[in-house]
């Protein structure tokens, strides 16, 4: 495999280089992320596994950057995290130090972990061998929603397979410069969101806290790529709407070359008002810690919302029964199944989970439910385990209920799950923020709401509203703290 990281052999030493990363004020050009990416490098030999506590600054790409750089599998670390999850992933990965900024404050539970402060100033010569594909560049936890995060192994090979093929799809080059608030422990903002602008010698420029104003800011001023979760654009399409002066959010967004939405489906009725206020699309794409990206929807085709595209250059995806069983139909609800050079090699210490995860002919069980159109794009229904409801015979899918109940006007968030049912086996829950909180809609209004749009067996016999719905660090709304 050639570098993971060209770019940054290429300006090492050179006295004037393109921008790499910006955090705020604070720039890195490539000559300084090579010179400072070295200097720590050279410091991590033989070190074995390194944790980096990821707060979203310069150190933190810095210190990926040089575990890469050397060879030494990267822990990224939730500063966010609690302790005793943080013991939990400490306790499996064992690192032998941990990287972190010079002014970071470390939790009790990282006390007995030498520290070594990343410093994004320093400055040393050297070029350093690219380890072999197949060796571990990063070590990611799951959100641990069925029990303790398990570490999934990155290899170098996925990382490469999956930033070459987004480069295919969205025409991706050194000449973007791409805007994003996402945390850098997840594979979205890290792998997506910094390692491949790194990879193509383009740019990224990171907003430290989300904000429709900084999102405008960065694209009026050159950005050209804009990634984000729907909460993020939930609160794009809120801006557009809103009373304020918005002309500036329009013009950024209605200027951007890509607009892209991740980590969770974006609700029809959020495609629908960006759309109408710029004239721009935002375009989806699906992926997970243990494939990194398995589709997305190119850059040169036309946007379908409600459809993370076909799958990416290089992936296998098919869809099957509970059973097993393939589906010749791909408009027939299955699970979805992945096979690829985008996978991960296993979970760290978890051989039994491990092999639980893949089929014997080598696909990767996603635990996600789908449809596919003729032409190969995915329609994501949600999780099995949280978003297939089985009522009165009909497998139901939440996120079509979820779209349309978005569509009434007195709904402004919403959750769909299923609960036991003793006539129905499970019965439709409609978790609803309401627009209005004093003046909320009523149960029968939405049921017949959403059986006037799809289908009478599909609507919620259940309601109950909430100030907000929970979500974890990515937006993702959390259905198992609603008693799912």
């Amino acid at each position: 495999m050639t570098s993971l990281l060209p770019a940054l052999d290429e300006t090492s030493g050179r006295a004037d280089s393109p921008e790499a990363v910006r955090f705020g004020p604070h720039a890195l050009d490539y000559a300084g992320l090579a010179g400072a990416s070295a200097a720590l490098a050279a410091r991590l030999a033989g070190a074995g596994r390194v944790a980096v506590w990821a707060t979203p600054t310069a150190a933190t790409v810095v210190a990926v950057v040089a575990a890469l750089r050397a060879g030494v599998p990267a822990v990224p670390l939730n500063p966010r995290t609690g302790g005793r999850e943080l013991a939990h992933i400490l306790a499996d990965s064992t690192p032998s130090l941990v990287l972190a900024g010079a002014g970071d404050e470390l939790p009790d539970a990282l006390d007995g972990l030498e520290r070594l402060d990343v410093d994004p100033d320093a400055r040393a010569p050297g070029t350093f061998p690219e380890p072999p594909a197949e060796s571990p560049a990063l070590i990611v936890y799951t959100s641990g929603t069925t029990g303790p995060p398990k570490g999934a192994v990155l290899p170098r090979r996925a990382l490469a397979a999956s930033l070459d093929a987004l480069e295919d799809a969205w025409a991706w080059t050194a000449d973007d410069v791409l805007v994003h608030a996402l945390p850098l422990f997840h594979v979205h903002g890290l792998v997506l969101g910094v390692l491949g602008p790194l990879r193509r010698g383009g740019s990224v420029r990171h907003l430290g806290r989300f904000s429709p104003e900084g999102v405008a800011r960065e694209l009026l001023s050159g950005g050209t790529m804009l990634f984000g979760v729907p909460t993020m654009y939930h609160r794009l399409a809120g801006a557009l709407d809103g009373a304020e002066d918005s002309g500036e959010l329009r013009k950024a967004l209605a200027g951007a070359r890509l607009l892209v939405s991740g980590s969770a489906a974006l609700p029809l009725h959020d495609h629908e008002r960006i759309t109408a206020a710029t004239g721009r699309r935002v375009v989806e794409r699906y992926g997970m810690t243990e494939t990194l990206m398995n589709t997305g929807v190119r850059a040169d085709a036309a946007p379908r919302a409600g459809t993370v595209g076909p799958p990416l250059a290089g992936v296998e995806l098919r869809l099957v029964e509970e059973d097993g069983t393939v589906l010749e139909d791909p408009a027939s609800l299955g699970e979805i199944q992945v096979r690829g050079p985008n996978l991960f090699t296993g979970y760290l210490n978890r051989p039994d989970a491990t092999a639980a995860a893949f089929t014997e002919d080598g696909f990767f069980r996603t635990g996600d439910m789908a449809t596919a159109d003729p032409d190969g794009y995915v329609r994501i229904v949600g999780r099995r385990a949280t978003d297939l409801i089985k009522s009165g015979g009909y497998k139901i899918g939440a996120g079509e209920i979820e779209n349309a109940l978005l569509e009434h006007p007195g709904v402004r968030e919403v959750a769909v799950t299923g609960e036991p049912d003793p006539d129905l086996g499970e019965r439709i829950v409609a978790w609803v923020v309401p627009s209005d909180a004093g003046s909320p809609p009523g149960a029968r209004e939405l049921a017949d709401h959403v059986a006037e749009l799809l289908a009478p067996h599909k609507r919620p016999r259940v309601v109950r509203l909430l100030d907000a719905l929970p979500r974890n660090d990515l937006g993702k709304i959390m259905k198992r703290s609603l008693g799912v």
